[in-house]
């Protein structure tokens, strides 16, 4: 045991070595609205405008001056507002005016009744309950005031954040260039997908997959596709990878094999800050330093290279776009609903199934198989089990904490 965990790091403090050397890149572009959703705002944005940039109804109902109600008559009805047409003519004193929701309210109204507290009687309506001075009415700014911020630099623009600009007519939006992002993966024994295999060939999955999250985190993907096991294509592809891009993300080779040259090129050509983790799966990453980039090496086992991908790569390129808040979810105590086989020494990352038990609290299963090269269990699952680093096996009904999937790994 302690062999086999000697020199590995835990993953936090993977994570604050990994934090602590980034800078948010700067350079910013202006992009239309309808080219920014999933880009970063590059500095706050202020409000153009009030909203409402006039006072309106709130209700259907009827207009009304406090001082015409105290008449115990029917009113009668002097014209009618609409949204997008305001009433504009004169409104004699002893009436009221039928008013729709959004409607700007007549000069003098001081309070708008629903039409579900007056009583129709021909043309003119009687208030049938206690009206308040300024009830149903939307006052100029109540909404942001002109001049507010609305968004904080950092925010990943989205379907919440973009319909709020396009409301304030903001047409253009200072956004962070995209993070430009090689990647490449190493072996022999890898063909594309959709070519045949030969004996002992396996299909590249990993640049596949990690491609997809790279484009659902708005990078700009340079994909340099497989590089054989040859230290001098190897060397030349990390040229090409730090000449181009701010992140170099390769697969395979930093392990011990004696084919496994990533981890030598690296300290060749950079410097590698740690290259061992004490999870499972995903213990051999490499994080260091190239002279233009830096660089992620990810396992080579597909279930490996995506969980180190969402547990480290994920809030490195969240860090160096300038993202607010946490990258990764919220972990939450459930019940185990059966027996989770675990060996003590390494943090591990199961995949698993939660959902609400009979009783109403929250249960969580094993997804299926947890081999590092299996990812079927991935398809499966909605959240990672996530099992101590000295916690043996765990049996049904015992506590254990769960990290449900961010957008990353959701369909």
């Amino acid at each position: 045991m302690e062999s086999f965990t000697a020199g590995l790091i835990s993953l936090e403090e993977a994570q604050s070595k990994m934090l602590a050397q980034l800078e948010p890149i700067t350079d910013k572009i202006s992009v239309s609205l309808q080219d920014a959703p999933g880009r970063i705002t590059a500095e706050a944005i202020l409000s153009p405008a009030a909203v409402p940039s006039f006072d309106n109804s709130a209700m259907d109902g009827y207009a009304v001056r406090l001082a015409d109600l105290q008449s115990a008559q029917p009113l009668p009805v002097a014209g009618k507002a609409f949204a997008g047409v305001p009433f504009a003519g004169d409104w004699p004193p002893g009436s009221v005016i039928r008013i729709m929701t959004g409607a700007p309210v007549p000069a003098g109204c001081e309070a708008v009744v629903m039409q579900e507290e007056t009583e129709r009687h021909g043309e003119a309506i009687r208030v049938m309950a206690p009206v308040k001075a300024g009830q149903n009415i939307r006052r100029v700014g109540e909404d942001i005031q002109a001049g507010a911020q609305i968004l904080d630099a950092g925010v990943r623009l989205g379907a919440a954040e973009l319909p709020l600009l396009a409301s304030l007519g903001i047409a253009r939006v200072m956004v962070l260039r995209k993070l430009r992002v090689a990647i490449f993966t190493t072996g022999d024994e890898l063909q594309p997908v959709g070519q045949s295999l030969a004996a002992g060939q396996i299909y590249d999955t990993n640049r596949f997959t990690v491609s997809l999250m790279l484009n659902k985190l708005g990078c700009e993907v340079i994909d340099l596709g497989i590089i054989r096991d040859d230290p001098a294509v190897l060397r030349s592809a990390f040229a090409e990878a730090d000449r181009q891009a701010d992140v170099v993300i390769s697969t395979g080779g930093v392990s011990v094999g004696e084919a496994d040259y990533t981890r030598a090129m690296l300290e060749e050509l950079g410097a590698i800050t740690f290259w061992k983790l004490a999870i499972k799966p995903g213990k051999p990453f490499a994080f260091g330093r190239l002279a233009n980039s830096w660089f992620c090496g990810l396992p080579g086992n597909p279930v490996s290279a995506a969980v180190t991908f969402y547990q480290l790569v994920q809030p490195l390129l969240a860090r160096l776009t300038g993202q607010r808040g946490p990258a990764l979810p919220p972990r939450q105590r459930v019940r185990a609903a059966e027996r989770l086989k675990k060996s003590p020494g390494r943090l591990d990352f199961q995949r698993g199934i939660f959902r609400q038990a009979a009783d109403g609290t929250l249960e969580v299963y094993s997804a299926g198989h947890q081999g590092s090269h299996v990812f079927s269990s991935f398809a499966r699952a909605n959240c990672f089990i996530v099992l101590e680093r000295e916690r043996g096996t765990v049996e049904a009904g015992e506590w254990v904490e769960i990290e449900p999937f961010n957008a990353l790994l959701e369909g």
